[in-house]
């Protein structure tokens, strides 16, 4: 995404967070379990919702940019299928870790084409807590109990502080298959880190 889309899109996510925090509803999205505790002490914060498509026609169009499309086909093929997307913002020097998960535990679908593309509105640095990843780890397959809130004996095998590092900027996808192992450390920085996660799988696929 260019430095132009850039603008408008971060202006209507800055524009959501404020509705999301002027409200009554709970919006702090972190998770719970003992990983999560081991990682941020028990006290952390990142603000989340979903489709952000239904409140911004700025996001709705940026889900059919030509070239985050032709990313898309060219994993999943010609017909791709939005399931969801997803707003994440991990507020400066408090922002929440994610423990090592696969995704699929959370909506597995018959044909196991589903994955991620995380559009970065801001920059992903080690210290602000970016997307770390088992390369590879997507031929594991459908491992139960990797949701990553629950103890797991495969997840111990892979700690997330020997996971590789996804350092990004502005405009920004990361693509990943749902298999894949993968999570974030606290944003420990001043600054804060914004990404819309987009969860697509292939037309001939279904949840």
């Amino acid at each position: 995404f260019s430095t132009a889309e850039l603008k408008l899109l971060e202006e209507d996510f800055d524009r959501i967070v404020a509705q999301l925090q002027s409200g009554e509803e709970e919006v702090n999205a972190r998770w719970s379990g003992s990983a999560m505790e081991k990682l941020d002490g028990g006290q952390s914060v990142i603000i989340h919702t979903h489709n952000v498509q239904c409140y911004s026609a700025t996001w709705a169009k940026a889900l059919y940019h030509e070239q985050f499309l032709s990313f898309a086909r060219a994993i999943l093929g010609e017909d791709v299928i939005l399931h969801h997307t997803k707003l994440f913002q991990k507020p400066p020097e408090k922002g929440s870790p994610f423990p090592v998960h696969q995704d699929w535990t959370y909506f597995p679908t018959r044909l196991d084409t589903m994955m991620a593309g995380i559009i970065h509105l801001s920059n992903a640095t080690d210290e602000m807590g970016c997307l770390r990843v088992y390369p590879g780890s997507h031929r594991l397959g459908r491992v139960p109990q990797t949701s990553g809130q629950i103890d797991s004996d495969l997840l111990r095998e892979y700690p997330l502080e020997e996971a590789t590092l996804v350092e990004c900027e502005p405009g920004d996808v990361v693509f990943f298959h749902y298999f894949t192992l993968h999570g974030s450390t606290p944003n420990r920085s001043p600054h804060t880190r914004k990404t819309v996660l987009a969860q697509m799988h292939a037309g001939n696929d279904e949840v």
